[in-house]
């Protein structure tokens, strides 16, 4: 049976969070997305020790921390360290992605440029994620 997931989604780019919340609203998901502007955010909002997200997606390219910054700090962090963190983005760089799964990722997808694509990406991205069992912290 499918869960609702707590996401917590990294991404800077506004058109890009939009997209996200499109693309939920589209494929009829009840996922709750919590959405941070870069790492600093992101990691207020995890310090608040409230619910922690069941996943992360998080964007590679922000200002203030970027993506490789936060996944290091976060895979650092003795509780934070389980989250399963999907790194979304565009870039195909081959050190990015070595450097990633170096850190502990769970997942590293290519922001298509089709919308159609996107959504086909985010709809088995996030089914896998709602039927795999998560460590609860």
């Amino acid at each position: 049976m499918s869960k609702i997931l707590n996401v917590l989604l990294i991404e800077d780019d506004t058109i890009e969070v939009m997209k996200l919340n499109r693309t939920i609203s589209k494929l009829n998901l009840n996922h709750n997305i919590i959405e941070a502007n870069n790492g600093e955010d992101a990691l207020e909002i995890l310090e608040k020790k409230g619910v922690l997200p069941d996943i992360i997606l998080l964007d590679l390219n922000m200002p203030k921390i970027n993506g490789i910054e936060f996944l290091t700090i976060l895979k650092n962090n003795d509780i934070l360290k389980y989250i399963p963190t999907i790194i979304l983005t565009t870039s195909n760089n081959q050190k990015d992605l070595l450097e990633c799964y170096k850190i502990g990722i769970a997942g590293y997808v290519l922001k298509p440029l089709k919308y159609e694509d996107y959504v086909s990406k985010i709809e088995k991205l996030l089914a896998y994620w709602s039927i795999n069992e998560l460590i609860k912290i």
